[in-house]
């Protein structure tokens, strides 16, 4: 007699939690763990059989991206009629355009007027609109970066003593870039960001965090050492501090919950707001302080017309421009992956599918929009790409009881806020948008021209400091440098036994930032792409060896779960003998735990799973079990069991 029964597979079966077909033979008695052997063998078929990378499957990957998200396009817009659009369309218009403001009186310096005002605040417009009207990834805030900033000004630095015409160098950088991002697209490209992993995102977002640090120093560093020195470094300080202030009285228990969550949206801001005018008041208002530069509304900085004359260079130079398009595409590939990674990382509650190869394909066009129109070039954003999501985000107040039979009592009970849900819609990324647009006019850019420098200084350092204190590599120090006997015995870090490695880990993490950090204070910073994007098969590779999969599963994992990462085919699993120990003993559980998912659950406990690939490294088009694990039982995964609560 045979029968059918439904069990949940163990690793390598199609991913953890796929619910399989087994066949048990009842007559002769056949074990549960023969069977699980032979699922494991026809697994190990399956992969031999795996297409290999040269065998690209062009545009399989834009088309499934558009398949699966364009079903939602509409509750897209619908699902915007939420209150929690309005803050966060709020919040991300200051936290979008006063760095745009910051970058711009960089460029401005750097490229001697080429980039001002008025290019980057349309380089966010053109991002943000086409981005929030047809990406796949709407919650993505694209603009101007650090990175790109940089990559700017070395440029500049290295054509202009040539006699090029910059503005055309960089046209034609961006048209090269448009082909180099189509190749990208077309070819599936994105597949390979299974293999990035937080070690690669954390060292790109600490970068990213000095030059933030950087980039307010260096403000701060043209006014000399008179009077307006001291009174723009008093306010840069008090601006970060303010600033500081609102956003922990935002993650306290002080007042009440509205006050808490008006001061976390708006007060930064309102803090900028404030120091504009503060300047003004008493003795202050006699010290001369560098404002803002800006020009006509919606004319370009330096005296041209916004179409580039791209024939105003030679074909020499027409060529020359592609190794730059080569290094910008690894720059931007790297970075708005990332962002999007980062923005739809595991700790938030998503619903609706990812989408990576189309919105690359739109990073593309926006790059050569932004090209021929003389604008810097847009991507995606961080930390503003997170906090988006952060902001769309709906909370719910949890008991937390620390002892079960003292329920009752309130000294025992703390309190604890859980997401339930994101609020995922396109209206707040083109909302900010066109409040960006807004800014561009006549009257708001006599606004903007009363924004003290110092004021965008203190900006400057109060992103960086929430980017450091966001980040992997700072939390792990910490844990390092504190007290044992102070440090909750909870703490997934534990987990490793060898504290050595946990040191090794973030030195190496260390050197790839210093690394990245020290050439883009030379003239071949344009080559820091080039060291980003090697991180990562260092990681996939050489890290392997040093670490056991265990402990790789502990200070590494996926950057975004498994719901997120169908756009490109799965998860990356580092230590191919880990996953066949695992496959073995999720066979010699399954026969114990009767197919409910537990070996899974305990092998979460001891943190593999972040290592491992959470389910299998096939073909992006290949989504069907994937689709059909995340939208039932949702075992093993975090994500999952919110979305299904959130179902409920």
């Amino acid at each position: 007699m045979v029968t059918k029964q439904r069990s949940t597979s163990g690793p390598g079966t199609g991913g953890p939690g796929m619910d399989t077909d087994m066949d048990t033979d009842m007559n002769t008695g056949a074990p549960a763990a023969d069977q699980n052997r032979r699922v494991s063998t026809s697994t190990r078929k399956s992969k031999s059989s795996t297409p290999r990378w040269w065998k690209i499957h062009l545009f399989r990957g834009m088309i499934n991206d558009i398949r699966r998200r364009a079903p939602y396009y509409w509750s897209d817009w619908l699902d915007a009629w939420d209150y929690r659009v309005v803050p966060a369309t709020v919040y991300m218009y200051f936290a979008n355009i006063l760095p745009a403001l910051a970058f711009s009186l960089d460029m401005f310096t750097k490229t001697q007027g080429s980039y001002g005002v008025n290019e980057v605040l349309l380089a966010s417009v053109l991002g943000a609109v086409v981005f929030s009207l047809v990406a796949c990834q709407p919650l993505v805030i694209v603009g101007v970066t650090g990175p790109i900033t940089v990559f700017n000004y070395t440029v500049y630095d290295i054509v202009t003593p040539l006699g090029t015409n910059y503005l055309a160098f960089m046209c034609w950088i961006g048209l090269w870039s448009v082909l180099l991002h189509w190749i990208l697209a077309v070819t599936n490209s994105c597949n390979w960001l299974k293999y990035v992993t937080r070690f690669p995102c954390d060292i790109f977002g600490f970068y990213v965090a000095f030059i933030y640090l950087q980039k307010g120093i260096q403000v701060l560093e043209r006014f000399g050492f008179g009077a307006p020195f001291y009174l723009s470094l008093s306010v840069a300080l008090l601006v970060f501090c303010i600033a500081y202030m609102c956003g922990e009285l935002g993650k306290s228990s002080l007042f009440r919950h509205p006050v808490r969550v008006f001061l976390k949206d708006y007060g930064t801001p309102l803090t900028v707001v404030f120091f504009t005018g503060f300047v003004h008041l008493g003795r202050m208002k006699s010290v001369d302080l560098e404002k803002l530069p800006t020009t006509r509304p919606f004319f370009p900085t330096d005296d041209r017309d916004w179409l580039v004359q791209i024939w105003d260079i030679n074909v020499g130079e027409v060529f020359l421009a592609l190794p730059f398009a080569i290094l910008l595409t690894i720059l931007f590939w790297f970075d708005h992956n990332v962002s999007s990674l980062i923005a739809q990382g595991t700790e938030f509650p998503l619903r609706k599918p990812a989408g990576f190869h189309w919105d690359i394909f739109l990073l593309g066009l926006t790059t050569g929009i932004a090209g021929i129109l003389g604008l810097p070039f847009p991507n995606g954003l961080i930390p503003q790409a997170p906090f988006h999501t952060e902001s769309l985000c709906v909370t719910a107040v949890e008991k937390v009881s620390s002892s079960p039979e003292k329920e009752d009592e309130s000294q025992d009970t703390k309190y604890t806020y859980k997401r339930t849900h994101v609020v995922e819609q396109r209206v707040s990324n083109l909302a900010q948008g066109l409040l960006t647009l807004g800014t561009c006019t006549g009257p708001l850019l006599i606004v903007l021209h009363l924004i003290p420098q110092a004021v965008l200084a203190g900006l400057f350092f109060i992103m960086g400091y929430q980017a450091l204190e966001a980040n992997g590599i700072t939390g792990k120090l910490i844990f390092l440098l504190r007290d044992k006997t102070l440090t909750s015995r909870s703490h997934p870090l534990h987990k490793i036994k060898r504290r050595g490695a946990i040191w090794a880990f973030v030195a190496v993490e260390i050197a790839g930032f210093a690394a990245t950090f020290a050439i883009t204070q030379t003239i071949a910073a344009v080559g820091f792409p080039v060291i980003i994007f090697a991180l990562i098969p260092v990681r996939a590779v050489v890290m392997p060896w040093f670490f056991t999969g265990r402990e790789l599963g502990v200070l590494d994992e996926p950057t975004a779960g498994p719901f997120t990462m169908e756009s490109v085919g799965g998860s990356y699993g580092a230590a191919e003998e880990e996953e066949e120990e695992e496959e073995e003993e999720g066979a010699g559980n399954g026969e114990g735990d009767g197919g409910d998912g537990r070996s899974e659950e305990r092998r979460v406990e001891e943190g593999r799973i972040g290592n491992k690939g959470l389910f299998e490294k096939g073909d992006a088009g290949d989504t069907s079990g994937l689709s059909h694990r995340n939208r039932g039982n949702g075992n093993g995964n975090g994500n999952g069991s919110l979305r299904e609560e959130d179902d409920k």
